[in-house]
């Protein structure tokens, strides 16, 4: 039989009274429950794992000390500020692909070792499977429903999430936050800005995604260790900040000449736009 099929009730009989009250039940509701229960604990068991690895604990060692502490988000007035919201995007089918299910694990760990609610933390992937939204809703976590490329404004200090996602998503959330008084408002734990530097050509680097080349001589960068077992999973991750004294070295008419990134010029732009996923 087709899974879209439904359930049928052969007739009435004894007990027909109360199973009637399921006979709308169908097995797409039963497997879509199914894979989000099992989903679920796939995550869960990925976060033991996780909690047990000493990469883990040198990240929860330093992310303590950087994002607990006095240390942690410094506004314009130099007053610390602790983060309260939490932004993931481009995770991937976390229910298939064991690497996006590691990265999710790990997110789940950060929220909790950082002290931010699973319900003040929002994900987004144009590539979520029903399953796998439902399952996200089980943990706490909020899933967005509109593709906001990365251009989200940011009002209080805010961790983005960014594991192996596209430049432009970078460069987007950089242009929509682009004012020293919110810059310092945001966290970033995904791909070293300085490795992506590297890996590019200088001059398109600086054409295509601007706002990154330009706060790459600001920011402060710090590489998170890990393990050979999970290299393909954490590799190349940075935590990165943007200290208020820093962005103060900019002259004011940088600040100014902040248009809308149109990445005319990328053939691959690796992210996927609103229109083009409508």
């Amino acid at each position: 039989m087709a899974c879209n099929d439904d359930w049928q009730m052969a007739g009435r009989r004894k007990g027909a009274g109360r199973r009637a009250k399921h006979s709308s039940y169908t097995k797409t509701d039963y497997h879509r429950v199914s894979d989000c229960q099992v989903d679920t604990q796939r995550i869960i068991n990925a976060m033991n794992e996780l909690r047990g690895e000493n990469f883990w604990l040198e990240w929860k060692d330093l992310l303590s000390e950087r994002l607990l502490s006095g240390a942690s988000v410094r506004t314009e007035n130099n007053e610390a500020v602790s983060l309260r919201h939490c932004v993931c995007y481009g995770l991937g089918n976390f229910g298939s692909c064991v690497s996006a299910r590691y990265q999710l694990a790990m997110l789940l760990l950060l929220l909790e070792t950082l002290q931010i609610p699973a319900d003040s933390c929002w994900v987004y992937d144009p590539v979520f499977t029903v399953s796998e939204c439902n399952a996200l809703r089980e943990l706490g976590i909020v899933v967005l429903t509109e593709n906001e490329e990365g251009k989200r404004a940011v009002c209080q200090p805010t961790l983005f999430y960014l594991m192996h996602c596209g430049k432009a998503l970078y460069n987007n959330l950089l242009w929509k936050n682009w004012t020293p008084q919110t810059l310092p408002k945001i966290v970033i734990i995904g791909n070293s800005f300085l490795g992506i530097q590297e890996r590019m050509l200088q001059r398109e680097f600086e054409r295509d995604y601007s706002f990154l080349s330009n706060v790459i001589r600001v920011c402060e960068e710090t590489s998170l260790p890990c393990s050979q077992r999970f290299l393909d999973v954490f590799n190349d991750t940075a935590l990165i900040q943007f200290p208020p004294e820093n962005l103060n070295r900019f002259a004011d008419s940088l600040w100014t000449e902040s248009s809308e990134p149109l990445y005319q010029h990328c053939k691959d732009l690796e992210i996927i736009q609103k229109e083009k996923h409508c």
